[in-house]
């Protein structure tokens, strides 16, 4: 768990974060994202005189994932950084906008791992190739075209199309 105890925070005016996540972390359960170290986490948090929390990250890891074209491995070097808002809920005032998370009345910590999965989910790209120039993988064979020259023929007509192909036929 990644926490910030707000009585330190609010003490102190401001805190040091670093950390690292284990790449088995129960929090990247259910986004499949593989990583070959931990993801370590740095920056700080800032204690705001209205109650307001700020929170400056810098995230650095290796993901691991596919290469959308061949499904070779790829190593992701992840170097983000994301600013995180928290401001107390007053249960009958509604936070303004969507840059405030809440920040539960009475609270003594804010945990920062769900917002730190909840802005990489979205921001780390989904579909990576292993390289501009990668040629995938053959639709017929399944040979990996940046390793060897495929021998299908490209006259061989793909059978899925078979039942469009007659249709056109039909209607000339």
């Amino acid at each position: 768990m990644l926490t910030i105890p707000l009585i330190r925070l609010e003490h102190q005016g401001s805190l040091d974060i670093d950390a690292a996540v284990p790449a088995d972390d129960p929090a990247w359960e259910g986004t499949d994202f593989h990583f070959s170290g931990s993801l370590l986490v740095s920056g700080q948090a800032f204690w705001i005189p209205s109650g307001d929390v700020l929170v400056r990250l810098r995230l650095r890891g290796v993901l691991l994932q596919e290469c959308r074209r061949c499904l070779a491995p790829v190593d992701v070097q992840v170097d983000e950084r994301m600013e995180l808002f928290f401001r107390p809920a007053n249960g009958s005032e509604e936070l303004e906008g969507d840059s405030f998370r809440p920040l539960p009345h009475g609270a003594m910590e804010v945990d920062l791992l769900s917002a730190i999965r909840e802005e990489f989910v979205l921001s780390v790209p989904m579909l990576v190739l292993c390289a501009p120039d990668c040629r995938g993988l053959c639709p017929r064979c399944g040979r990996n075209l940046n390793e060897e020259r495929c021998v299908c023929s490209a006259e061989e007509l793909d059978p899925r199309w078979d039942v469009l192909r007659a249709l056109y036929k039909k209607r000339d």
